[in-house]
């Protein structure tokens, strides 16, 4: 898998290094990493979703890390609080966006404008789940402080007042939820937002279209099928390939069974993102605490996974 990212080393230089080196420098303290060496980092992280911690010790141990990062037995790997530092900074300056943005915009350079239409869904994101009480729970939900938390404020730190509850096909998810667009012809993440995991994934479809798509078709499940989404597209002149819906005492005619079929293998391409993260990137989990280190870490994966695909499709080529 590292193997096949390093032919991307030269993409990263070119394109990430301005916007990395845009980043605040202080004169105190000790000599700041390599930016890139940092970045590369953090996608190494990604690829096998580890922790901080184990990302130092892996690097330390695996001759084939050493060798993506550019590193040298006699070189000194970052530490963890090294790699946490330097996320947390991208996140609070946005730098991260901005990451994924620039390399969507070296696709579109480099021929991989976004056509063939869109596909939106979304997936569940667990995080470690908290065992507190049920009014510890729903104080925060509410927007206030539990009872008690004040006298004991180290209680906020591993507390993730921000996921939330949801159920699906009967079983309750704890966490957040990663929404995304791809284009259809090549399968690339163009568009991407984070929420909890209980905002249901059609109050988020706006944020996800994406109008420089060369088609103008739509698809998605029948979780975004409404009459007020089928006006907005209407109105945005996209058109709506997202599958019919049946309701009690209404249920779907012949054609309207047809249609869904039709569209499904074309749909059935965005679950292929989140069946790569969790056979080959080490799962959905994200570690973290509260929805801005959620969407940090999404987006980073999001990035990451694009990298990925880059690769394939550079491969099938020179094949």
């Amino acid at each position: 898998m590292i193997s096949n990212l390093e032919s991307l080393g030269w993409a990263m230089q070119l394109s990430f290094a301005p916007i990395l080196l845009s980043r605040h420098k202080s004169k105190a303290g000790r000599k700041n990493h390599d930016v890139i060496l940092m970045f590369k980092l953090l996608i190494l992280q990604q690829l096998y979703n580890i922790s901080d911690e184990e990302l130092e010790y892996q690097v330390n141990d695996r001759l084939s890390f050493m060798r993506f990062l550019g590193l040298s037995l006699g070189d000194v790997v970052p530490d963890a609080t090294s790699v946490w530092l330097f996320r947390k900074q991208l996140r609070e300056l946005g730098l991260i966006e901005a990451l994924f943005e620039q390399f969507d915009s070296y696709l579109r350079s480099r021929g991989y404008a976004a056509k063939g239409g869109q596909i939106v869904d979304a997936t569940l994101i667990p995080v470690p789940r908290q065992h507190q009480r049920k009014k510890d729970t729903e104080q925060p939900e509410q927007g206030e402080i539990p009872t008690g938390w004040t006298e004991h404020p180290k209680r906020f730190e591993q507390r993730d007042l921000e996921a939330r509850w949801t159920k699906k096909h009967g079983k309750s998810y704890f966490g957040y939820k990663s929404h995304i667009s791809i284009d259809v012809e090549y399968g690339l993440i163009r568009r991407y937002a984070v929420t909890d995991a209980s905002v249901h994934d059609s109050q988020v479809l706006g944020q996800l279209l994406d109008d420089e798509n060369e088609t103008d078709a739509v698809g998605a499940d029948s979780a975004y099928r409404s009459e007020a989404i089928e006006a907005v597209l209407e109105l945005l002149q996209f058109e709506s390939h997202i599958h019919e819906r049946a309701y009690r005492n209404h249920p779907l005619t012949q054609q309207q069974q047809a249609d869904n079929r039709d569209c499904f293998s074309t749909r059935a391409k965005v679950e292929h993102v989140f069946g790569n993260w969790i056979m080959t990137m080490g799962g959905k989990l994200v570690r973290s605490i509260g929805l801005d280190a959620a969407t940090a870490h999404l987006g980073l994966k999001h990035l990451t996974y694009n990298f990925k695909r880059l690769v394939c499709h550079q491969a099938q080529i020179a094949a």
